[in-house]
């Protein structure tokens, strides 16, 4: 029998001063955010802005720093997710955590910490049912998630929370992965029940029109503190984005020098499914001259990924066309070679190198197949990797050793020396540099610098809204699988990018 915790009604959490510090930065800094009983709260902000590091200090994934937490207005000590959890308070995650084989009577009985070893399974069906029975939405009890829409699995994972007795709930963006219809459905589910009493809510979301559409509250953080917020009835979607946005100032320009010449890379009406294969992302008109740097600025999950791998032939579109230099483009490696494209990938470890060989074979792997026996040269390839180390100031002990023993701004340098080296015509690049230390950023956006002044298209793909304002010339935002917006950097509006990157277009 289920032993689903007996107390009823949603709980109110209040952070109190919460910092969290990772060494020398302050992913969170003072920050006070009070969620009341019954509530639908919104919690917003830009990619990095700290909403992830709260909810994790909240459900103690994270040992704060310093700075307190309420729960049900008591102070409470959450050491690990399962005192979280004994105190009521539950997370629902952005990708969906059910086990696809089994049914979905069998998921809820195995979330319990309590499932029994030999399960009476006409007993539990029966208390299921009767669970069932007083929600306001219901999944088949005896259907395979495997077999579950998407919204109906977003429902089980909310559902099973419930049966779990969680009087408090964490969405991490719970739409992420849902069709606009899905998501109206799930969270007007939601919202009935923030109103009826059973539960609270914090939702992280970039939405704006699901904020203005469901929540009560919202709070808005910006590198790591609480900028603002209140009745989502008094804020309109100017009001967040300006919230989101105020203080951030255009980042100097890097120098740059030359004229824009005649368009290198062309996407005209492409169209593909998105990585979960329920949206499609759709790109209507994309284009990038000699020259010129432009950058794609958004929220994480909107489609830029997706994007490159479409230009790097990882993902097939269904419609529409793309052209580099005038003549139709299909990713394969001739085409890279013939047209001088060169690609640094979002974890370049991963994606753009064998992280067991050397650094000098890693290297080589650009030109070994266009010169005749350089493969097979071995002093050939040292020379050329030694001078590029030296060129690119990788930080080395030998270039014989694994190119997964440099950190990670080096394995950058590496691969950006390997992607620079020869004729560059165009250079297509997805946060270049995402997690790297103040020296490895500077040296790569230089030479990224470099590569435009000497006559390259360049496309960036980047979270990173400072990146994206002191490299590029035009800056567009992607929301929604869709160009949204489309701006010479210099004229660029922060407040209206912003309004973009929340989607409302």
């Amino acid at each position: 029998m289920s032993t689903v915790a007996t107390k009823r009604g949603a709980i109110g959490v209040e952070t109190l001063h919460m910092t969290m510090r990772f060494g020398g930065f302050t992913a969170l800094d003072d920050c006070s955010i009070k969620i009341t009983p019954g509530s639908f709260h919104a919690l917003l902000g830009e990619n990095g802005a700290g909403k992830s590091t709260l909810v994790k200090c909240m459900m103690g994934f994270y040992h704060a720093t310093s700075g307190e937490i309420l729960v049900d207005r008591r102070e409470a000590r959450i050491t690990d997710p399962r005192a979280a959890h004994a105190l009521g308070l539950g997370m629902v995650y952005q990708h969906f955590t059910l086990v696809p084989s089994l049914t979905v009577a069998e998921n809820l009985v195995i979330s319990r910490e309590d499932a029994p070893r030999i399960i009476d399974w006409r007993a539990e069906r029966a208390d299921l049912q009767a669970f069932m029975d007083r929600m306001p939405f219901q999944v088949p009890l005896d259907q395979s998630v495997r077999a579950l829409a998407a919204g109906e699995k977003q429902k089980l994972e909310i559902l099973k929370q419930l049966y779990l007795g969680r009087r408090f709930l964490i969405l991490d963006e719970p739409t992420s992965v849902l069709t606009p219809d899905e998501a109206d459905e799930v969270l007007s589910h939601v919202r009935g029940l923030c109103q009826d009493g059973v539960i609270s809510v914090l939702m992280i979301t970039h939405k704006f029109r699901e904020v203005t559409a469901y929540a009560d509250q919202v709070s808005v953080l910006r590198r790591g503190k609480l900028v603002g917020g209140g009745r989502v009835a008094e804020l309109d979607h100017t009001d967040m984005a300006a919230l989101m946005m105020s203080d951030a100032t255009l980042a100097r320009p890097a120098p740059r020098s030359g004229m824009r010449g005649a368009p290198v890379l062309e996407l005209d009406g492409i169209t593909a499914r998105d990585r979960t294969g329920l949206k499609d992302i759709r790109i209507d008109r994309l284009c990038v001259h000699a020259g010129e740097i432009v950058g794609v600025a958004g929220i994480s999950g909107n489609g830029q990924m997706e994007l490159m791998e479409i230009l790097t032939g990882q993902r097939p579109y269904r419609s529409g066309e793309i052209r580099v230099k005038g003549a139709p483009y299909t990713a394969r490696r001739d085409d890279a070679q013939r047209h001088n494209i060169r690609f640094l990938p979002e974890e370049p470890l991963h994606n753009a190198c064998a992280p067991r060989m050397s650094v000098s074979d890693n290297i080589a792997f650009r030109s070994f197949d266009r010169h005749g026996g350089f493969w097979l040269s071995s002093r050939d390839m040292r020379a050329r990797a030694s001078d590029l180390v030296q060129q690119f100031k990788v930080k080395t002990t030998s270039i014989d050793v694994p190119i997964s023993a440099l950190s990670g701004g080096n394995v950058q340098r590496t691969v950006l020396a390997r992607e620079l080296s020869g004729e560059v015509d165009l250079l297509i690049i997805s946060n270049p540099c995402f997690g790297l230390d103040f020296s490895a950023v500077s040296e790569i956006r230089s030479r990224i610098m470099q590569a435009r002044n000497a006559g390259a298209a360049v496309l960036i793909l980047s979270e990173d809204l400072d990146e994206i304002m002191e490299l590029t010339d035009r800056v567009l935002v992607m929301s929604g699988g869709a160009l949204t917006y489309n701006a010479a950097t210099a004229e660029a509006d922060i407040a209206t990018i912003g309004y973009h990157m929340g989607g409302h277009a």
